[in-house]
């Protein structure tokens, strides 16, 4: 194994379910933010069942909590169901983060605010130097916003239009990240 953060990997209940891919035909790194306030609450999104043909449901390869740890529920060689049109190439990388919790499509409470933690933004770096080494067909990394620009209508005010998705959000350092990466931004 090469060199990396160290990951604690636990598997999500229905991992061996997701689709079955080769590693070199993964080319992207989608980041997000979970936009919930804690790890526990995201293993439980992660858990659900949305998809019952197949017994599973949404989830990202990778976590990133706010003290740093590193967690990998989905093999890289299975298909996680983290952003449409995008999963068969891509890795999915989940930053704790609050973003617009509890009022995702609220028009009202669209800021994310949050913070990324300087322990997240390190595990971050020493996690996409690993993948690179371990997937060398990684050429891309975007965010969630820049690949889902739907828009939907508001909860609390259905005539206005809101971002399904806004991860990782305007508090996420791209041009760090852009500078200890060989990866590109779509």
């Amino acid at each position: 194994m090469l060199d990396g953060p160290e990951i604690r990997y636990s598997p999500l209940p229905y991992a061996q379910n997701l689709g079955i891919r080769a590693l070199r035909d993964i080319t992207l790194v989608v980041m997000h933010c979970t936009e919930l306030p804690d790890l526990g609450m995201a293993r439980a999104f992660g858990e659900r069942i949305h998809y019952t043909q197949s017994g599973t449901g949404n989830s990202g390869h990778f976590y990133i909590d706010f003290d740093g740890s590193v967690h990998q529920w989905v093999p890289l060689d299975r298909v996680a169901h983290h952003t449409r049109d995008y999963n068969t190439h891509s890795i999915g990388i989940e930053l704790m983060n609050v973003g617009r919790y509890p009022h995702w499509l609220n028009a009202d409470h669209q800021e994310m605010a949050g913070e990324y933690t300087t322990a997240q933004m390190q595990s971050l770096y020493g996690l996409l130097e690993f993948l690179t080494n371990r997937v060398p067909s990684l050429a891309h990394i975007a965010g969630h916003e820049d690949l889902d620009l739907t828009e939907v209508p508001a909860e609390d005010d259905p005539r206005q239009l809101v971002r399904r998705k806004r991860d990782p959000g305007p508090q996420f350092a791209w041009g760090s990240v852009l500078e200890r990466t060989r990866l590109q931004r779509l």
